[in-house]
C-alpha cells in the first residue's frame, strides 16, 4: 500500500497550486487581527472532505461573540482504518496572519502566484502546507481503495494565531475524547528547509515590562531630577546576569540555554533637553524546562532593588506573557521513532529530535501526557511579505505522513 501511496503523492504538483489557489482566496483572519474568522475557509474544507467520500466529519464550533457567526470552527475528519482504535492525527490550523505593507508584496497576497516550484500568497506556509499534506494523503488513500492500518485522522484547528482559546484549547477542553491513548499525532507547523529539525520540546516563555520611574528635569539641571533612562540602562546591563545565575545547558534545544534578551523599548521624552521621569522596556525570556518561573521573579526582585538603591528610582516589573514549559515529548515514544524513520526515507538525511525556544499548540496536548511531534519541510517565510513555500517540500511532507501511517512502532 505505502508504494501505491507514494506514487499517487508524487504525482500531485497541480494538486498542490489547485488546493493552495483556493485556500490563499479565502482570507481567514481572527478578530484580533480585524477579521471575521474561519467560518469561510472551514466551509470550503467540509465541502471538500465530502466530496471526497469522507463519511467521519465532526464540526467543533467554539462560541465566540466577536465574529459574527458567533463562532469559531474547527472541523474533524477520519479516514478509517482496520484498527479503528488508534489514530495518526495531522493538526494544522486554518487562520492567517494579516498580510501587512501591502507595498512590500510583489504579488497580491490573496492571489497565489506560481514561479517553478515556488507558490506566493499569504498563508501558503502558515499553515497552508500542513493543510494540503494532509488532505494529499486523505486523498492517495481514497484512490487507493484500501483501509490502511490505522485510522487517519485531519483536524483543523481555529485560533492559533492568537491563543488558541477558540481552537485547539478548546477542543481539548470539550473533546478530550477525541484522542486515545495509543494515537500518533503531527503538527505540520514548525521545521526547517532541510527538514531535520524534528521538534519535541519547547521552553517557557515569560515576558516581563519593567517601569522605571523618577523624576523628569531639565537636562542642564540633572540635580533636579531622577534620571530614569540611566537607571533602566543599568537594569538592562544587570538583567545579563541572568544568563550566569540560570546557565544549565540542555543540547536538546539550540541555542542550548535560557535566554534573557531586552527588547522593546518605549518612547520616554520627545525632546533632546529633558531628563526623563518614566522609562519602560520589556524583557524576552525562553527559559529551560528545570527552572521555574517564579525562580525567575525572585532574581528579577533582586535585580531590581539593586537599582533601585543605587539610582533613587522606583522599579516594577508586570508578566506581559507567561507560558510555562510542558513535558518533552519522550524521543523514544512511537510517533517520535516514526517520524525520524519516515523523514530519513524521504529525505535521504539525517533528522533529530530537537527543542525550541518558541511555542506551539503542541504544548497543549503535552500538557496532558500526550506525545506531540512539531514537523515540516519549510522555508521560514512564515508572517513576512511574500510568503512563500515549495510545492516538492509539500510532496514530501505527505509522504512522510503517508510513511508513518503505515509504519509499525517497531520501526
Amino acid at each position: 500500500m505505502l508504494d501505491f501511496l507514494d506514487a499517487h503523492i508524487r504525482a500531485q504538483r497541480e494538486r498542490v497550486i489547485t488546493l493552495q489557489r483556493d485556500l490563499v482566496a479565502i482570507p481567514a483572519l481572527g478578530p484580533t487581527n480585524g477579521g471575521q474568522g474561519e467560518k469561510e475557509k472551514a466551509e470550503y474544507l467540509l465541502r471538500l472532505l465530502h466530496s471526497m467520500g469522507i463519511d467521519q466529519v465532526e464540526e467543533i464550533p467554539a462560541p465566540d461573540n466577536d465574529v459574527d457567526c458567533g463562532f469559531r470552527p474547527n472541523v474533524a475528519a477520519v479516514v478509517p482504518g482496520r484498527d479503528a482504535s488508534r489514530t495518526f492525527w495531522v493538526i494544522s490550523h486554518t487562520d492567517i496572519v494579516p498580510p501587512g505593507d501591502l507595498e512590500l508584496w510583489t504579488s497580491p497576497p490573496y492571489e497565489l502566484r506560481v514561479d517553478g516550484d515556488l507558490i506566493h500568497g499569504r498563508g501558503v506556509e502558515d499553515n497552508h502546507q500542513g493543510i494540503v499534506a494532509s488532505l494529499l494523503v486523505a486523498e492517495a488513500l481514497i484512490a487507493a481503495g484500501e483501509p490502511p492500518a490505522i485510522n487517519f485522522g485531519m483536524l483543523f484547528v481555529a485560533d492559533e494565531e492568537t491563543a488558541s482559546s477558540k481552537g485547539l484549547d478548546y477542543i481539548l477542553n470539550h473533546r478530550r475524547d477525541l484522542f486515545g491513548p495509543r494515537d500518533l499525532i503531527l503538527i505540520p507547523d514548525f521545521g526547517s528547509a532541510s527538514g531535520e529539525l524534528v521538534e519535541v520540546a519547547e521552553k517557557s516563555l515569560f515576558w516581563v515590562k519593567f517601569s522605571v520611574y523618577g523624576k523628569q528635569c531639565h537636562a542642564s539641571t540633572p540635580q533636579k531630577g531622577v534620571n530614569t533612562l540611566v537607571a533602566a540602562s543599568d537594569l538592562i546591563m544587570r538583567l545579563r546576569s541572568l544568563y550566569t545565575r540560570f546557565g544549565a545547558q540542555d543540547p536538546l534545544f539550540f541555542p542550548p540555554g535560557s535566554t534573557f534578551e531586552a527588547t522593546k523599548k518605549e518612547a520616554n521624552v520627545p525632546n533632546i533637553n529633558t531628563i526623563p521621569g518614566l522609562d519602560v522596556f520589556y524583557l524576552d525570556c525562553r527559559v529551560l524546562v528545570q527552572y521555574s518561573l517564579d525562580e525567575i521573579g525572585t532574581a528579577l526582585d533582586e535585580i531590581c532593588a539593586e537599582v533601585v538603591q543605587d539610582h533613587g528610582v522606583r522599579v516594577e516589573w508586570d508578566v506581559v506573557q507567561e507560558v510555562r514549559a510542558a513535558p518533552a515529548t519522550p524521543v523514544e515514544s512511537p510517533i517520535v521513532r516514526r517520524m525520524l524513520a519516515a523523514i530519513r526515507a524521504v529525505h535521504d538525511n539525517n533528522p533529530s529530535p530537537m527543542g525550541i525556544g518558541g511555542g506551539t499548540v503542541a504544548s497543549f496536548l503535552r500538557r496532558l501526557g500526550i506525545p506531540t511531534v512539531v514537523w515540516s519541510t519549510l522555508l521560514g517565510t512564515a508572517h513576512q511579505p511574500n510568503e512563500h513555500s515549495s510545492i516538492k517540500n509539500t510532496l514530501a511532507d505527505a509522504q512522510v505522513m503517508a510513511r508513518v501511517l503505515c509504519m509499525e512502532d517497531e520501526q
